[in-house]
Parts: structure tokens; C-alpha cells; sequence
């Protein structure tokens, strides 16, 4: 206990004086590259418009052909998918952006976490155990591929041509001018779902982002029109059609299966982005209600705040991410003018 209360403190502490890895410049545009599926014209048509919204090479762009949407890829198909992928890169890609709906879990792990660490069997005999941690988890490393062989990865969804190219338009434009927002944490009546409360940031200012941090007991945010960061614990979030998210906000919830796109036990994640998130994350399979399996709270307030994208920021703030899938624009980067 004492061990997670101090680490709950330093994390804190940080957040008022963020700053970017030493020597990071943040993911740059040529260094992601954009894989679309072939046999989806959604994906194609998705696929280019990030491509020419963000500036990224043609020559970033990954073909492959995945038939008929399946939600899920065994083990053996998706190593072969992934070596299709990879047999397309060249060495300066960082980061992988996945242009689809479905396909999003390999067995019980998500596809972004599958591709970036490589398939965990051993979390499949048993998903409520532990996890295994990344080495990316709060870590000072601006280069992931180059300096620890990990591309990160992302996925945007297309079932939606609109609303997929509305996600692309608001990472796009976050990052010209600094907002002035909110990053709003509510502590729920689903006391299961509030394990990761103890590192809700504490209320205050951040003066130098614009930003306040507003911590609540509540089972719903309503009205609130600078949201920057939401973060929460329910099965379904409710009032989601009363809010507005700033470009470039983040939002997740900590449930067992917001990673689950095409679920309807309990709200997807992909619920936050038609509500104008820009990025969000959830877990494909029951991962019990670890903390360490969701992002954590003040991890992800402090990298985005230092102006790494949402990839970065995401994927540095999860220790277990076995389960857990990553979707939305992995450029968005409101704070990218802080990065040093």
C-alpha cells in the first residue's frame, strides 16, 4: 500500500511541471505508417483522408486484404497478418495506425496490443490474471521502435465513413492553439469500476496548459463544454449526447469490454469517439478490474500535457496492456507547442 500511495503522489506531482522524454520530439507524421484493408472500401476511402489530413507519405502505406470483417483473429492468422504488415515497413516508422473496424482482438488479446508487444497466450488461459508490463509504461523513450523494437499501434474505426473522418479532422486541427479545458475524473457509484481512483489527479490548475482538473462523485458528467480529458468507471455511460469534446480529447472508461466494438453487454469505447473524443481505449476480454490493465489516470494527464500524441500518451500510460485496444487518431496532439 505504501509503495502504490507514493507512486500515486509522484505521478501527481509531475503533472504540474509535464515535460516531453528528454530529446523526444513527439511522433512525427513520416513516421507512422497507415494500414488498410483492401477488401473494405470504407477502409480505402478512410484510409486515404487521414493520409492526406495528416501529411503522411504515400509511401507510409500499408496494403492487406482481410475478408468478411471477423471480430476476431486466431493466433496463427494474425502472425500472418502481422507479417504482411511488417514485410511493408521501412525502419523509420514508429507507430502503426490500423484503418478498420474488424478485426480489433487476436484471442482474448486487442490487435493493437498483439501488434506492438506480440500475442500473449499465457494471459488467454486465464484473462483475469495479472499482466505482463510494457517497458513503455511511463518510460522516457521518444523513439519506441528504434530504441526498444515496439511499434506502437492504433486503430480507427470506419463503420462510419463521416464520423471516422470527423475523428481524423478533430486530431487534424488539436495542436494550433491551446485551449482552454477541462480534464474532469468521476469517482461512481460502480465502486468495482473506481480502482483506478487513486490516481485521479488532484482538483486544481495546470495555468501554464489552460487546463483545469475537476474531480467529482458522480455517476454522469451532463453539460460540460471543454473537455479535454474524461475519465470514469461504468458499464454505460450516460449523457454522452450533452457534452462537448474539445480536438484531441481523450476519454475511456474502465469496464471489462469497452474494447469490444461491436458489443453490446457494455458501452464500447468507440461510443466516446461519436461523442467527439479523439482517442479512447477499452479492453476486448474480461480483464477483472486491475488498475494496471486501464490507463492510468495521472500518467496519461502528464505525457499529453508535455505534447507527445495520443498514441504516445495512451500507450505510455497502461502497464498491463495485453487486453486493452487502442483506437481514434494516434496524432492528435493538443499540447504539441510544450514539447521540448
Amino acid at each position: 500500500m505504501r509503495n502504490f500511495l507514493c507512486l500515486s503522489l509522484a505521478l501527481a506531482a509531475g503533472i504540474a511541471h509535464a515535460e516531453a522524454p528528454p530529446g523526444a520530439p513527439g511522433l512525427q507524421p513520416s513516421q507512422l505508417a497507415i494500414v488498410i484493408n483492401d477488401a473494405e472500401p470504407n477502409s480505402i476511402e478512410v484510409g486515404e483522408y487521414y493520409r492526406q489530413a495528416h501529411a503522411i507519405p504515400a509511401a507510409n502505406v500499408v496494403h492487406v486484404h482481410i475478408p468478411n470483417r471477423p471480430r476476431k483473429l486466431s493466433a496463427d492468422q494474425f502472425a500472418q497478418l502481422k507479417e504482411r504488415i511488417d514485410a511493408q515497413l521501412k525502419p523509420a516508422i514508429q507507430a502503426v495506425l490500423m484503418v478498420w473496424s474488424a478485426p480489433y482482438a487476436v484471442e482474448c488479446n486487442s490487435i493493437t496490443s498483439a501488434y506492438t508487444l506480440g500475442y500473449d497466450g499465457a494471459q488467454c488461459a486465464k484473462t483475469c490474471d495479472p499482466g505482463k508490463a510494457s517497458r513503455y509504461f511511463n518510460s522516457n523513450v521518444g523513439q519506441p521502435y528504434t530504441d526498444m523494437g515496439m511499434r506502437l499501434s492504433m486503430l480507427l474505426p470506419i463503420d462510419f465513413v463521416e464520423e471516422a473522418k470527423a475523428v481524423v479532422d478533430r486530431g487534424a486541427v488539436s495542436g494550433f492553439a491551446v485551449p482552454t479545458a477541462s480534464a474532469y475524473y468521476l469517482r461512481t457509484s460502480e465502486a468495482a469500476r473506481n480502482s483506478r481512483a487513486p490516481f485521479f489527479p488532484p482538483a486544481g490548475e495546470v495555468r501554464q496548459r489552460k487546463l483545469s482538473i475537476k474531480n467529482m462523485a458522480a455517476d454522469s458528467l451532463e453539460g460540460a463544454r471543454d473537455i479535454m480529458v474524461y475519465q470514469t468507471g461504468m458499464a454505460k455511460v450516460p449523457k454522452l449526447a450533452t457534452l462537448h469534446f474539445l480536438p484531441g480529447a481523450l476519454a475511456d472508461h474502465l469496464t471489462s469490454f469497452g474494447g469490444d466494438l461491436q458489443g453490446t453487454a457494455q458501452m464500447s469505447s468507440q461510443r466516446w469517439l461519436e461523442a467527439g473524443a479523439t482517442a479512447s481505449y477499452g479492453t476486448v476480454s474480461e480483464p477483472c478490474n486491475y488498475w494496471q490493465k486501464f490507463p492510468n489516470p495521472t500518467v496519461l494527464l502528464r505525457r499529453y500535457l508535455a505534447g507527445v500524441t495520443a498514441v504516445e500518451a495512451y500507450w505510455g500510460s497502461v502497464s498491463w496492456p495485453a487486453q486493452g485496444l487502442f483506437i481514434g487518431d494516434p496524432l492528435a496532439a493538443p499540447y504539441a507547442a510544450f514539447r521540448r
